[in-house]
């Protein structure tokens, strides 16, 4: 048997604050998961499977006080892999593997953030043995700064422009428009970006993603408790996992680990890029965008600025609808971390249950795509194909 073939996701909840002050971290969990629970029609009692990154606060990785906190007390499964905003991808494909073996029925996945009006875990000086080579202290990088490097060499070697980048921003404000709990609710044009501050020459304060509070839930469960359960079910068709690491140095900017994962998510599935109807993308940055798209397939190396132009990316009617609840770049990037919200959305599209404005017609197969790490360095990434089921 497929292993896709032993689960679906059946819950997924989006918290709808962006600024969460009088709320603590374990707590927005705690909503999130209730949230994506009620949404499947099912409660923390039934859940025998609890995943989380490292943004879960507390002993074990997270997963143990969370999982106390919570009150889930027979729980089978636990997993608290962490690959950054990739990581609820990770878990649910780990969570189709450890239904598949008979080790839970009802997976749980949450993820929150509070950088915006809180502490997020894992802070402080620097934790990696690169760290103190590449961060700061020799070089000067930051975070912002290694992704623009990646720009600036992607312009260097194919021509990419400062106002391509921008088309991407531009879908990502006009999808937010149509978002009632989006942080940023104002369209922008492509000189509204190119002509905000620069942070990191080439991008721009618009090019970079939100810094919001939030988080968000999925439940992923048996096909047996599906049958069991009203709501209607999406399919897991196939799923990817990669890293990209520096080979000594000898860094090429241009691609991700996408390049990797992207083709292993659709040899499982038995789709092309041809049979995609929307599309999930991280989006830390305009630029990670951009890489992505082309490393999965969807153009060629190089023509990833012209792929993005005339509204490509714009529900309902672009090529390819992209991040339409406005993404990390214009509605939520809670924790750092966008990889739950892109699932969400997911779900949303192939349920038909987008934003009015947005929702793209008949949609039937949608791709997901989390990275963890740094496009300037070190990465690992997620490809996931879902598919709308019938209930």
């Amino acid at each position: 048997m497929n292993v896709n073939d032993a689960a679906v996701i059946i819950g997924a909840y989006e918290h709808p604050g962006r600024e969460l002050p009088d709320k603590s971290l374990a707590q927005i969990h705690a909503e999130v998961a209730i949230g994506a629970l009620a949404d499947a029609g099912l409660t923390l009692d039934d859940v025998d499977g609890y995943f989380c990154g490292h943004d879960a606060p507390g002993y074990g990785g997270g997963w143990v006080s969370m999982a106390e906190y919570l009150g889930l007390r027979d729980l089978t499964y636990m997993d608290s892999t962490e690959s950054g905003g990739a990581s609820p991808i990770y878990h649910v494909s780990h969570a189709i593997a450890a239904i598949a073996a008979g080790k839970c029925n009802v997976a749980l996945i949450t993820l929150a953030g509070k950088p915006r009006t809180g502490v997020q875990p894992g802070g402080g000086g620097p934790i990696r043995p690169e760290d103190s080579f590449e961060m700061g202290m020799f070089t000067g990088a930051g975070l912002v700064s290694t992704y623009a490097l990646a720009a600036k060499r992607h312009m260097y070697e194919f021509g990419t422009t400062s106002e391509q980048l921008a088309e991407i921003k531009v879908a990502a404000t006009k999808h937010a428009a149509h978002n009632p709990h989006a942080f940023l609710q104002k369209v922008l044009t492509v000189e509204d970006v190119v002509n905000s501050p620069m942070v990191a020459d080439p991008l721009h304060r618009a090019d970079c993603c939100l810094v919001t509070d939030g988080g968000g839930a999925i439940v992923v469960v048996s096909k047996e408790v599906a049958r069991g359960l009203k709501r209607q079910p999406v399919r897991i068709m196939g799923q990817g996992e990669s890293a990209k690491l520096t080979n000594g140095g000898r860094l090429d900017l241009t691609y991700t680990s996408a390049v990797w994962s992207g083709p292993r998510a659709f040899e499982q599935a038995g789709v092309t890029v041809r049979d995609i109807d929307y599309v999930s993308i991280y989006d830390s940055f305009t630029i990670t965008v951009l890489e992505i798209l082309e490393d999965l397939g969807f153009c060629e190396k190089g023509e990833g600025g012209r792929f993005v132009m005339d509204g490509a990316l714009v529900a309902p009617h672009g090529r390819l609808p992209f991040n339409t609840d406005g993404g990390g770049l214009s509605n939520n990037h809670p924790g750092h971390r966008g990889g739950v919200t892109k699932i969400i959305e997911a779900v949303r599209q192939l349920r038909g249950e987008a934003n009015a404005g947005v929702q793209v017609p008949d949609c039937e197969i949608a791709l997901v795509h989390g990275n963890g790490g740094d496009l300037g360095t070190r990465m690992r990434s997620a490809t996931m194909i879902l598919g709308r089921e019938a209930k």
